[in-house]
């Protein structure tokens, strides 16, 4: 077989059959001499040429270089202020998830009976994040139950887990926007798709462990007992000093009331901020008629002055709709203008960075120390990650930040997951720093859940970095991005199925009973862990399988092909992006023939 590839005539189809099955088996890994790719192919994973067309400095006249000067300037404010409007529409989306789901988090802090089983814990931090699209409103609300006794540092375990899976949505939404090119939507959905399986691998490895030997909860304890801490002064707020000019023009929040809910103190205020100051001013006498015949609140007396509360300036301040409606308002118009500005950022980028520019970009953030120090660069790519996380004060922009430079290829995945694990030690500093500034009788209780949050990032961080090998989450999210790549709609149903569906299906289970959602949830991970060794085994051992489970071919097609799957896709979506490449369709085609399947093995 070797001699019909290298040499002599062959029909094109022998060829390109051989060549599938050649490039399948040096992916498996089970033939060290085989070839991944075909001579003349390309690796897809691989950092683009970023060329330059254009002419040299050398060659423009004067008038040339005062324009291209006059340009990269433009190009540079377009690109500031695109990211500055980002930013802004990250923080007013946020908002906007909190006016539709704030009474609706609050409802399920409420259920202590539920919160008690930990898989349901989980699947709540998970739920929350996605619908306040914070973290750090997840987990304040967190610490504010547990502060408060209505919540145990042990039922708290699973949620902060869950908070720290929830976060990693936002880079997968802001993948969504290079889907045009299936080159770059590839980098970018597996730059996002790095974050989201490292913190579920997290999640499966240390919640059974926490579970039954409460290390978290144990080590947090220690390290509490260890320090003498006083409480402090405010956390850093670095990024909103930038973006509320801005953003309190828009509309402003109360977060207390979503603290206020879960805590099951009733209460039916709007979510969106009326008054925002008071103002003395001397009251002469005491008047009796106050009450239905002022259109504001009743100043408040206080012997002499009297404690007038100022309105707020904003669009929604006086506005007589309900949270919900404002909401979708804002969800729509922030939406509109994040894609608008990640539209804009990647165009900018894909124009600034050529040439020369684009190789000093990439030499600088892809390097590596000299040998033998050049383990080291990952981890100083983990510090960076964790200080620019803790300059910004939010993980959720560093990492949508982090996305459209990958897509564009200007950052490699190797490079981009050091940085997304420093991202998430970094939004646990700035939790610290948050507890510190609690009152001295919440510092305990709200210390020891940041730490919590600390110590599972760091234990991730020693699973699946530390030991090469073990960086599993970078060959995983490379196989999601190639399978995104050619089956764009994967995208979508993954958001789906990881953020909403599931949750809200376990969740669900959760409210019936520990004993139901054990005896559904459990047959069904077996059954996915079974098909998952099955494919390791056919991959790497097929020989230890018996001789119906070395191929799936038995099965029907709809279960061992997505093909059927993106024909319906592809009906319902009759558009260009939706459907497979032509070569993707071709390999699919040989995939599926039952001799190749048969072939693989040999």
């Amino acid at each position: 077989m070797p001699n019909s590839v290298t040499g002599g005539p062959v029909n094109p189809p022998t060829l390109d059959t051989v060549g599938l099955v050649d490039q399948s088996l040096g992916n498996a890994g089970t033939s060290s001499s085989a070839p991944a790719l075909e001579e003349g192919d390309m690796d897809p994973w691989a950092l683009p040429q970023l060329k330059d067309t254009g002419q040299s400095w050398k060659e423009l006249s004067v008038a040339g270089r005062a324009r291209r000067v006059l340009l990269g300037v433009l190009k540079a404010c377009g690109l500031l202020g695109s990211l500055y409007l980002f930013i802004c529409s990250l923080d007013i989306l946020s908002s906007a998830f909190q006016l539709l789901g704030s009474e609706v988090a609050g409802d399920i802090f409420k259920d202590n009976v539920v919160l008690s089983n930990p898989v349901a814990g989980l699947v709540i931090g998970v739920l929350v994040t996605v619908l306040v699209q914070s973290s750090s409103t997840s987990s304040s609300i967190v610490v504010s139950m547990v502060a408060s006794n209505l919540l145990t540092v042990q039922a708290s375990v699973p949620i902060i887990m869950g908070v720290n899976v929830g976060t990693s949505i936002t880079s997968t939404l802001v993948s969504m926007a290079q889907s045009g090119d299936r080159d770059e939507f590839r980098r970018a959905f597996g730059g996002s798709a790095v974050h989201g399986i490292f913190n579920w691998l997290t999640v499966l490895l240390l919640l059974p462990l926490e579970s039954t030997v409460g290390m978290l909860e144990e080590l947090s304890a220690l390290a509490l007992g260890a320090a003498s801490l006083q409480p402090g002064g405010a956390a850093p707020d670095i990024l909103k000093v930038l973006t509320q000019p801005l953003t309190h023009l828009v509309v402003q929040l109360d977060a207390n009331v979503i603290a206020n809910s879960a805590m099951g103190n009733a209460t039916n205020s709007s979510l969106i901020k009326r008054w925002c100051g008071t103002r003395k001013e001397p009251a002469p006498g005491n008047s009796s008629n106050c009450g239905a015949a002022t259109s504001g609140p009743c100043p408040e007396r206080n012997g002499s002055t009297a404690a007038e509360q100022l309105p707020c300036h904003h669009l929604f301040a006086g506005t007589a709709l309900t949270d919900l409606a404002v909401g979708f308002i804002l969800l729509a118009g922030s939406l509109l203008v994040l894609c608008t500005c990640l539209v804009l950022v990647v165009k900018l980028l894909g124009s600034v960075l050529r040439g020369r520019i684009a190789r000093a970009v990439r030499t600088v953030i892809n390097a590596d120390f000299p040998f033998p120090f050049g383990w080291l660069s990952g981890y100083l790519a983990i510090l960076v990650g964790a200080g620019l996380t803790f300059v910004l004060q939010s993980s959720s922009v560093f990492t949508a930040a982090i996305v459209p430079l990958m897509g564009v290829g200007v950052i490699s995945l190797e490079r981009a997951y050091p940085l997304f694990l420093g991202s998430n030690i970094g939004t646990t500093t700035t939790a610290l720093l948050a507890a510190l500034a609690s009152p001295s009788n919440m510092l305990s209780s709200a210390l020891q859940v940041a730490l919590i949050h600390f110590f599972f990032n760091l234990a991730g961080i020693l699973l699946w970095y530390t030991v090469p090998i073990l960086r599993l989450p970078i060959p995983l999210a490379k196989r999601f991005g190639d399978l995104t790549a050619r089956y764009r709609w994967v995208a979508v149903a993954y958001l789906l199925l990881s953020f909403l569906l599931l949750p809200l299906a376990t969740f669900g289970l959760s409210l019936a009973g520990s004993t139901l959602l054990a005896a559904v949830g459990g047959p069904l991970v077996a059954l996915v862990l079974l098909v998952v060794l099955v494919n390791v085994l056919q991959r790497q051992r097929p020989a230890w399988l018996p001789r119906p489970l070395r191929s799936w071919a038995w099965l029907p097609r709809w279960l061992r092909s997505l093909e059927p799957w993106d024909r319906l896709a592809s009906r319902c979506c009759p558009c260009r992006a939706c459907s497979p490449p032509p070569a993707a369709t071709k390999e699919a085609h040989c995939y599926e023939n039952p001799e190749i399947l048969a072939s693989q093995q040999l």
